[in-house]
C-alpha cells in the first residue's frame, strides 16, 4: 500500500493507494470523512454512518480529485455534501 499527503485549500488528506493489478483501491481521507473509489461500497459505509463520496474511472489521486461525486452517504447528504460536487470541494468541506 502506498500512503500520500494531498494538500488542498483548507489542509491535508491522506491518499491510500493499493494496486490490484487491472485498476488500483483508492481512498482520500480527510478529518471529517473520505472518498473512494468504485471498488469500495456505499451501503457499507451508510451502514457504518460514515460520511462518503464515490468517485469512477480514476487510476490515480490527480484523477480524483478532478473528478465529480457520482455518489454520497447519507451522513454526507446530511452534512450538506451533494453528488456532482468536485472531489476538492467534497474534502475542503471535510477538513
Amino acid at each position: 500500500m502506498k500512503t500520500q499527503t494531498i494538500s488542498l485549500e483548507k489542509g491535508k488528506t491522506t491518499g491510500y493507494c493499493i494496486d490490484l493489478g487491472k485498476a488500483p483501491l483508492l481512498i482520500i481521507q480527510a478529518k471529517k470523512g473520505y472518498v473512494m473509489c468504485g471498488y469500495l461500497n456505499m451501503n457499507a459505509a451508510n451502514k457504518l454512518g460514515d460520511i462518503a463520496g464515490k468517485v469512477t474511472g480514476v487510476k490515480t489521486f490527480d484523477d480524483m480529485l478532478n473528478a465529480d461525486v457520482v455518489e454520497v452517504s447519507e451522513n454526507a447528504k446530511l452534512a450538506g455534501l451533494k453528488q456532482g460536487m468536485n472531489v476538492k470541494d467534497f474534502l475542503n468541506d471535510l477538513l
